[in-house]
């Protein structure tokens, strides 16, 4: 084991036990984060809908409409009481408040009126206590809501049995609660509180708090009061954790055993809100009385009222993502009862995820430490799904809740780290030896090599390329006049400013020779526009150098400036590795690259710095280029003609250049012609030129010396360039 290696498994190890403490924290953000796993398993497999004894009934906006707005007086609740009743309702549930006077009882309203006889009010009837008498004797079950103000406790109606010592500091705490009218309160079979999710700020109600305590009293939520009415239970029996105090795990209610919580809170089982869980108010409250069909289906149910009208704001979210009314949670609740399909998060849970934080993030550090980062992410891959099917399996067979994030999470933060540190610390000097030839590799061609089988072997293929030659003017007697230290910094200076233009534009940069640049463009990967970029590069090296002058950049003293020849030609060349086999490079060879080299040598006698091939013009027309002239090759039948690079896209779109193209034309064609006009057209040619931000006075200087040259001799073959057998 290396130094390097063992460094990489203390600090492997040290974010493992990070994370494994971090866990056994248990922090907001991941209770939240297995909060949402939880409800994705519910959303892929949620609770079916089963038709139990257990109906809504529901004040929808229908109900409103017929009946007028909320809140309606007491004595139709009344009616709704001895009707639901009447139907054979095992529980009547109001998932409501009743805790102010009714104020549309006419009692109420005459008592606002000044000057009433009092002995009238005492005769006119209260709509309390038609309610008060109506829910007497019958399995009605009210309920109330926590407040922040006053010291209110409603009667519990039920007992309570302690497997051991009584649990008052394990359900959510209860400090006060919204009053209710002292005759309802006294002839409710049934009093529960419908908090669904006090003091949980998330939106989703994922658990309900059977129990509430005020540190000496238990109170029943209402579903859980509902079922023990509707069983005729009078008592409530709670077990607790051996040795654990302060905990709560069974609730027993009649025969139904109700896994729960520390707290006392049930995991919501939800299944979809479906329509055959309601029946509307008005159905129920209908002149011609309950249907027999309605009767039917609320003879021995459950029944909650409630509303699922918007307006009045009892809307909350199940983990399904469905906006239900409130009431039908409680309803859920008493469904899941009496369905047995419960969801329970074990007590060994959490120490299950810890352990399997610390073991499988210690695997991982050994594995990218020893073996390699791949065979690492295998593992944990493998880790990861056999998490994910262990919890989706206890979930789906056995109703548990287990956190398949936690360990994938961290697991991933070690893998990651641990990697991260092999390949900073531990493979650094593969990386050493990446970024040396990245120095004289093109980023494509070095792409090429890591991910290309066989890419370093000897061999090439013909393709087409736009080849460029940079070569700096004068450079002789440049070197002459300067130390020789003083001409590697020159050149170093130099290359790297040009240089970078063709690493700019795609191109991979061939070899470095002497004062010269090779470069081409379209290999080792395709290019698109492969022409027009290099002429972009070349106008772009041509602003650099000028810039470089303007700041003496070379030391040279202002006034003094460092020229250059350019020369692109396209063609076919073959491109590849060529060498020996222990020692070769990436180059291009043929007839375009030699072609190229004599470009760029016509520069000085053409007198001007970009020159490009025919073929390149043909493929980058939207540059400003101006017809050169036509050299003599070596070893070629015919001539190449040749283009300046006077511009961009912009200068070739401008008036300005429109007229100098024009003028240059003609030119062109009396020079073919040799026709006396020529010194005319080239005094407009030239006049032209001065409106072009790009300096052609030698360039047209060399013409008129050719175009006197052959004037004076008529007989002599018409060229424009030197007549040259072949170029240097």
């Amino acid at each position: 084991m290396t130094r390097a290696q063992q460094v990489g498994v203390i600090v492997g190890l040290v974010i493992v036990a990070i994370l494994t403490i971090l866990r056994a924290s248990d922090p907001q953000l991941m209770r939240q984060a297995r909060e949402v796993a939880f409800d994705e398993y519910q959303r892929i497999a949620p609770r079916a809908f089963e038709d139990l004894p257990v109906r809504v009934i529901d004040i929808d906006e229908a109900s409103l409409k017929e009946f007028g707005q909320w809140p309606w007086p007491r004595d139709r609740m009344a009616m709704l009481v001895d009707r639901l009743s009447e139907a054979g309702a095992a529980a009547i549930a109001f998932d409501i408040l009743f805790s102010e006077p009714d104020r549309l009882s006419p009692r109420t309203v005459m008592r606002d009126i000044v000057g009433v006889d009092p002995s009238l009010l005492e005769r006119l009837p209260d709509n309390d206590e038609f309610f008060a008498r109506s829910i007497a004797e019958k399995p009605v079950v009210l309920g109330f809501a926590l407040s922040n103000e006053g010291s209110y406790r409603p009667q519990v109606k039920a007992g309570f049995a302690f497997t051991g010592e009584p649990p008052f500091h394990a359900p959510p705490r209860i400090t006060s609660a919204t009053p209710l009218r002292p005759q309802l309160e006294a002839n409710a079979a049934g009093i529960g509180h419908i908090s669904l999710n006090p003091g949980d700020p998330s939106a989703v109600v994922r658990t309900v708090p059977l129990l509430l305590s005020d540190g000496e009293q238990l109170y029943p939520n209402l579903a859980l009061e509902a079922l023990r009415v509707a069983l005729g239970a009078s008592t409530y029996v709670l077990a607790d954790a051996p040795d654990v105090p302060d905990t709560i795990t069974l609730i027993k209610v009649g025969d139904f055993v109700v896994p729960v919580t520390a707290a006392g809170e049930l995991w919501l089982y939800v299944s979809p809100d479906r329509a055959d869980r309601y029946i509307s108010a008005r159905r129920i409250l209908a002149e011609k009385g309950v249907s027999p069909e309605t009767s039917a289906a609320l003879e021995g149910s459950i029944v909650f009222v409630g509303t699922s009208a918007a307006g009045l704001q009892d809307i909350r979210t199940t983990a399904l993502g469905q906006n239900v009314p409130g009431v039908s949670l409680q309803a859920q609740t008493v469904e899941q009862i009496l369905s047995g399909r419960f969801l329970s998060r074990p007590d060994w849970a959490d120490g299950l995820e810890i352990l399997s934080i610390a073991v499988a993030g210690t695997l991982l550090v050994i594995l990218t430490t020893f073996v390699s980062p791949a065979m690492a992410l295998a593992c944990g891959l493998l880790i990861t799904a056999l998490a994910l099917a262990a919890s989706w399996l206890a979930f789906l067979y056995g109703g548990l809740l287990l956190d398949p994030l936690a360990p994938i999470i961290s697991g991933s933060i070690t893998h990651f780290a641990a990697t991260a540190f092999r390949f900073l610390v531990i493979d650094r000097e593969r990386r050493e030896v990446r970024a040396a030839f990245g120095h004289y590799l093109s980023p494509s061609l070095l792409y090429r090599i890591e991910h290309t089988r066989d890419a370093l072997r000897l061999g090439g293929d013909d393709r087409e390329l736009t080849v460029m030659f940079v070569d700096i003017r004068n450079f002789t007697e440049i070197s002459e006049r300067l130390a020789p230290t003083a001409v590697v910094g020159f050149l170093n200076t130099f290359l790297d400013a040009l240089s970078r233009h063709v690493i700019e534009n795609e191109g991979t940069l061939d070899k470095f020779i002497g004062d010269s640049i090779m470069a081409f463009w379209n290999a080792p990967v395709d290019v698109s526009d492969h022409a027009a970029k290099a002429v972009h590069a070349a106008l772009a090296m041509r602003e650099t150098l000028a810039r470089l002058n303007a700041d003496d950049a070379f030391g040279f003293g202002k006034g003094k400036s460092v020229g250059i020849g350019i020369g692109i030609h396209t063609g076919l060349a073959c491109v590849g590795n060529m060498g020996a086999e222990t020692h070769f490079n990436y180059s291009a060879v043929g007839d375009t690259v030699n072609v190229t080299a004599r470009i760029e040598s016509a520069c000085k006698e053409v007198c001007f710095d970009i020159l490009v091939s025919e073929s390149t013009a043909s493929l980058a027309p939207q540059y400003a280029l101006l017809e050169a002239g036509a050299l003599t090759l070596k070893g070629k039948s015919t001539r190449t003609r040749t283009f300046a690079v006077i511009g961009d896209e912009r200068l070739a779109m401008s008036p300005e250049f429109a007229t100098l193209k024009h003028a240059h034309g003609q030119l062109i064609e009396a020079l073919a012609s040799r026709s006396p006009a020529v010194r005319d057209v080239l005094r407009v040619a030239k006049r032209k030129a001065a409106a072009v931000p790009v300096g052609l006075a030698e360039f047209y200087r060399r013409i008129s010396r050719r175009a006197d040259h052959f004037l004076q001799r008529p007989t002599a073959a018409p060229r424009v360039l030197p007549d040259r057998k072949a170029l240097p």
